[in-house]
């Protein structure tokens, strides 16, 4: 999918959340204007159809009614001429209601992701986020109910959340069936509240091996669930690489480090029940193996020969083992291997 991202760092926030600086998250310092979209399109698509133009980084929904229908009219042509086939946008749980809904149908908007971050009150309130657990289920409802492609964003580890909470933050947003959700462990970014919070021993972030271990929970909760993950913590940028960042649990590489883990317990489960030798989707060695194949290494300490390569043969997400192919959702919980 050929998506344009349009970054509008806080455009539309009612708040200052503890920890948010989307500026340098996204490194973009000011929004575009709604003048400028057309330029933006029309460079994205000298290769091709567009299939979304993307408003991330504010609340697209809070913002001023007429700025949101400047951005969107700005796209209408592109979706006129079969140029772009959709729009996509980012906003808060609290901004949207029956006619935000109506106008977003009316102007080619298909898939909207809501920040939720939490379904805990207390961990909203202690977040500066403004809204409440029940602002996100109303507005997911309400964009469900009216044919909107439904991603929900979770920040596992803010102030006074712990394990518990991340999972049953989870469980809610399943409960919700949204097609995705993105995962962001909370990170303490340089010049927000959450950094004199951490500076001051008032907050703890997740290190890294918590966070992937927890990442890892909610993964096979939601593969068990059919919602995929698209997003494992927050893309790397040269501001993240050096400064921006300093507590938490950031890698360049998170994304990888989860599923790696996933695998990796999918395939402890393999090799205690005497299999050796497995057989994944190309597309999948490279996480099966572990990140520097750290995967490997401790398997073959284990047995000094097993092996992991990669067939077009078998499906994504399944391994192939002693002439049977299992679903990988089948070796995560307990009990024999199931095909």
């Amino acid at each position: 999918m050929r998506i344009l991202p349009v970054f509008i760092p806080h455009s539309g926030c009612r708040h200052d959340c503890v920890f948010c600086d989307q500026r340098r998250v996204s490194l973009v310092a000011d929004p575009p204007e709604p003048e400028q979209i057309a330029g933006l399109i029309e460079q994205g698509r000298q290769h091709g159809k567009l299939d979304e133009v993307a408003f991330y980084g504010g609340s697209f929904t809070a913002l001023p009614l007429p700025s949101q229908r400047a951005y969107l009219q700005a796209v209408q042509p592109f979706l006129a001429d079969g140029s772009v086939g959709a729009i996509r946008l980012s906003t808060r749980p609290d901004a949207v209601d029956e006619s935000i809904v109506a106008m977003l149908l009316d102007s080619g908007v298909s898939t909207v992701e809501l920040g939720c971050q939490s379904f805990s009150d207390p961990v909203l309130q202690a977040a500066g986020r403004g809204h409440s657990a029940r602002d996100n289920i109303e507005a997911a409802q309400l964009l469900r109910a009216n044919g909107f492609r439904l991603g929900l964003q979770l920040m596992p580890g803010l102030p006074l959340a712990d394990r518990g909470e991340a999972l049953f933050s989870l469980n809610e947003a399943l409960n919700l069936a949204p097609d995705f959700l993105r995962v962001y462990p909370t990170l303490v970014v340089a010049g927000t509240e959450l950094a004199k919070r951490w500076q001051r021993s008032d907050y703890r972030p997740l290190d890294l091996d918590e966070a992937v271990e927890l990442c890892a929970d909610i993964e096979t909760a939601c593969r068990q669930r059919q919602v995929p993950v698209i997003r494992y913590g927050l893309q790397a940028n040269d501001a993240l690489d050096s400064d921006a960042v300093v507590a938490g649990p950031y890698h360049p590489a998170f994304g990888q480090l989860v599923r790696s883990q996933l695998w990796r317990r999918v395939l402890l489960r393999v090799l205690q029940q005497g299999g050796e030798m497995v057989q994944v989707h190309p597309a999948d060695l490279s996480d099966a193996l572990g990140h520097r194949r750290n995967n490997l290494q401790l398997l073959r300490g284990e047995t000094g020969k097993f092996s992991i390569s990669g067939s077009h043969e078998v499906a994504r997400g399944n391994l192939f083992i002693n002439n049977r192919s299992f679903r990988m959702e089948s070796l995560v919980g307990n009990g024999a291997m199931a095909e």
